[in-house]
Parts: C-alpha cells; sequence; structure tokens
C-alpha cells in the first residue's frame, strides 16, 4: 500500500473509479486515519443535550463518544473508552448523569471527561490523575444547534471548512420562517446496519440526480401531493473545494406553492413561515437548498423531508446508518406529529425511499468483490466537460442537472486527504 495509491484508483479524464475504492480492507484502515480523523463530524444536536449532565452516545468514525454538557453548560465530546483498560464508560444511548462510571474496575470521570476517582489509589505510586483523563476532541462547534467535532488539533475552524456553503446551510438549518429561532430533533435517532462500503451511501446524496428512476414506484404512492415529496422549481447541482455537494432548488418565494396540503395546520403553518421567510431573506429564499452531503458522510435534507443522516463506518463492508429528523421548535404539535409520520414514511429503515436505497447500495457493493467485478471500474462520466454556470448560487454549479460533478469532486477530495502527507 503506497501513499499515492488512493488517487491511482481516480482516472480523472474519463470519470472513472476502481472499484477497490469500496472494498478494500487497506483502503478502509486508512480512511479512519485520514480522514475521519482529520475532517470536522456531525456528532449531535444541542436539542438532545439541553440540560447539564445530559448526554447522547455518537460516533466519530469507528469510534463510540460520548456528547455531553458540563457543569458550566460546554459541550464536551469525550472518547467512550475507559482509560484503564478500555472499557467503555458509558453504554447507554441518552441519559442525564452527574459521572460516567467504569463498570469494569470503577473508574469514574466527571461530565468534562477528568478522572475523579479509582478504587485503592493508594496503591498508584506518583500517579496523576490528569494524565487519565478521557480523550475528548479538541475542537467542538455548534452551527445552528448542530454539533460537530474534530480529532485534529490543527483542524481549519468548521466554518472555515463550510465555505461558501456556510450561508445556505445556516439558512437551511434554521427555522421555516428564516429567523432567529431553533429547531429540534423529534423521535429520536433511527439506526441500522446495512451492507455495504459507507462510501456509497454518502455520495448518494451529495448531488445524484440520475437515480430519480430507482423512486418511481414511491412517488406512484404519493406520500406528498407531488410524488414522495411536493414538486420543486428548477434544480441545480453545486459543490465546494473541501468535498460539500448538493441540490440547489430555485423558485419565486413570493408565490404560495401550497405545500403539505393533506395537512391543513401543516399547509397554513409553512404559508405563514414562507411569507416571513421571504420578508428577513429576499430573494436569498428563493434559492434554498434541498439536499446534500457535508464531506464526509454527513447527508443533510432541507426541504422535504427535513432530516440528518450519518453514514457511520464499521468495516470496508458495512455500515451503520443513523437517521434524526428536525422541526420547527415553536411549531405547534400537530404540525409536529403530522411532519414525523410523513417524514418516517420517507426515510429510515421502514421509510419507502429509503428501502429504494439500500437495494441498490447493496448490490453495487456486493458488485466490488468478485475478481471479475474488481476489473470494472465504475462510471462517474456524466457531463463530464461541461463548463461551470455563472450564478448567484454558492459554490461550483453544473449548468446541467443531470450531471456526476459532485460525485466525482466528493472523490477528487477524498483522494486528496487519502494522499495527503
Amino acid at each position: 500500500m503506497t501513499m499515492q495509491r488512493a488517487h491511482a484508483l481516480l482516472t480523472d479524464d474519463a470519470g472513472e473509479i476502481d472499484r477497490r475504492v469500496f472494498s478494500d480492507p487497506d483502503l478502509f484502515q486508512m480512511e479512519m486515519g485520514k480522514i475521519f480523523n482529520k475532517t470536522w463530524l456531525f456528532v449531535g444536536h444541542e436539542s438532545q443535550i439541553p440540560q447539564v449532565g445530559d448526554f447522547i452516545q455518537s460516533r466519530m468514525g469507528v469510534d463510540s463518544v460520548i456528547v455531553t454538557r458540563d457543569r458550566e453548560g460546554t459541550i464536551r465530546v469525550l472518547l467512550n473508552t475507559c482509560r484503564h483498560r478500555g472499557m467503555k464508560v458509558c453504554r447507554y444511548d441518552e441519559g442525564n448523569t452527574r459521572l460516567f462510571y467504569c463498570p469494569y474496575h470503577a473508574w469514574t470521570y466527571d461530565l468534562s471527561g477528568r478522572l475523579v476517582n479509582l478504587p485503592h489509589a493508594e496503591n498508584y505510586e506518583s500517579f496523576d490523575k490528569a494524565r487519565w483523563s478521557l480523550k475528548q476532541a479538541p475542537h467542538v462547534t455548534s452551527f445552528r444547534g448542530f454539533i460537530w467535532a474534530t480529532w485534529d488539533e490543527a483542524a481549519q475552524p468548521f466554518e472555515e471548512y463550510l465555505g461558501d456553503l456556510r450561508q445556505p446551510l445556516w439558512d437551511g438549518l434554521g427555522p421555516w420562517d428564516g429567523g432567529d429561532g431553533e429547531v429540534e430533533i423529534i423521535s429520536g435517532t433511527l439506526k441500522w446496519i446495512v451492507p455495504c462500503n459507507w462510501k456509497i451511501i454518502a455520495e448518494n446524496f451529495a448531488g445524484d440526480p440520475l437515480h430519480e428512476p430507482s423512486h418511481a414506484s414511491v412517488n406512484r404512492v404519493r406520500l406528498g401531493p407531488g410524488g414522495r415529496r411536493d414538486p420543486l422549481g428548477k434544480l441545480f447541482l453545486t459543490h465546494f473545494p473541501t468535498g460539500h455537494g448538493f441540490v440547489v432548488e430555485q423558485f419565486d418565494p413570493s408565490v404560495d406553492r401550497g405545500f403539505y396540503a393533506a395537512s391543513p395546520a401543516t399547509a397554513e403553518y409553512h404559508r405563514i413561515s414562507m411569507q416571513k421567510r421571504y420578508a428577513r431573506l429576499g430573494e436569498r429564499a428563493g434559492t434554498p437548498l434541498v439536499l446534500g452531503t457535508v464531506f464526509p458522510n454527513a447527508a443533510i435534507h432541507t426541504s422535504q423531508p427535513r432530516t440528518l443522516m450519518v453514514a457511520h463506518p464499521l468495516t470496508a463492508d458495512k455500515t451503520e446508518m443513523w437517521r434524526m429528523f428536525f422541526v420547527d421548535k415553536d411549531a405547534p404539535q400537530e404540525v409536529k406529529d403530522y411532519l414525523r409520520r410523513y417524514y418516517m414514511a420517507y426515510g429510515g429503515p421502514g421509510g419507502m425511499t429509503e428501502q429504494d436505497d439500500m437495494e441498490n447500495w447493496t448490490y453495487a457493493f456486493q458488485a466490488t468483490l468478485s475478481d471479475n467485478c474488481r476489473t470494472l471500474p465504475f462510471n462517474y462520466g456524466a457531463a463530464l466537460k461541461m463548463q461551470p454556470l455563472d450564478t448567484q448560487i454558492a459554490g461550483t454549479v453544473s449548468a446541467e442537472l443531470m450531471s456526476e460533478q459532485n460525485t466525482r469532486n466528493y472523490y477528487k477530495v477524498w483522494a486528496a486527504c487519502m494522499d495527503k502527507d
């Protein structure tokens, strides 16, 4: 395994990618160090830990982490492994506590990760408790309530990592009315295993309109008036230098589009919210993000449904998917209940759209394993030579919607991370 192998697996001028990118266990191990230890990763939302002592168990790559709020109200992200013998000090998905207690040998840590007690401490000579605290992520930030962390001491600030994506993502993660209010996570976190490589999932949400035929049956079922969602405006693809890729919508924000007609209360709340949004954001309200991926593995839907999905890598051939749904915190309960039912019918392990996707991902990954299949590259060549569109939309915008520019950029950044010294 050479340090330059990753880029050699991409054929940029032809839009081709070697299938070993998705199945090689050595590459997977490199990804954990080169990507998941170096980039910003989504770990949770502030609405999940509103009080001192609240915690959730999350993941950063293959590592279990604890996201908690300490006694000063500071959000901490702690590696979930006892410094004595490695046992998890937190085995619950969520809760409230004063201390994290290891059930193996009873080493005990406070909410900031400091070791505060160990049995028979007198038998440890010249023991420095501070040295044996839980490891914590050196940089943690909350971006509109969404919590991100990185293990990289030298990481650029999160908003610099977003680049020109910052403003549209800020707008997309806020309340419908475009104000300074908050959103909240509802119905907890859905978690399930998909037998495929994590990148196959992440790229799917980074801007791949070519897979729309997969959802034809769901559109016929009509989860919403326009199919699986309400009709959208004109769509564009846009990508960014740090690997993020999104679908963007363009429409006239001064016109009521009649969304959520199946629920009069939700339709009215949305209509009034959109009027306020237009008054606050102006024409910016007419070019919102629809869905996309923040590199490397956090996929965000900011329209219908409003949801965040994380593709947590377990092994080269197995991914743990997490999906959570968010709504305006101040929305009426009737609206929240309707949106919860709609969102769960759409996405997650029982969601009709996600079932289509999972079948595609699983079979695509299986086709990277055999000797015959491994000799055949995947094709990412749609709109390969097309020049970007000159527009006010942030990022590098494709002049053709049926393009694979976002996924090509995703793997270009992936290779650069993998080949970096």
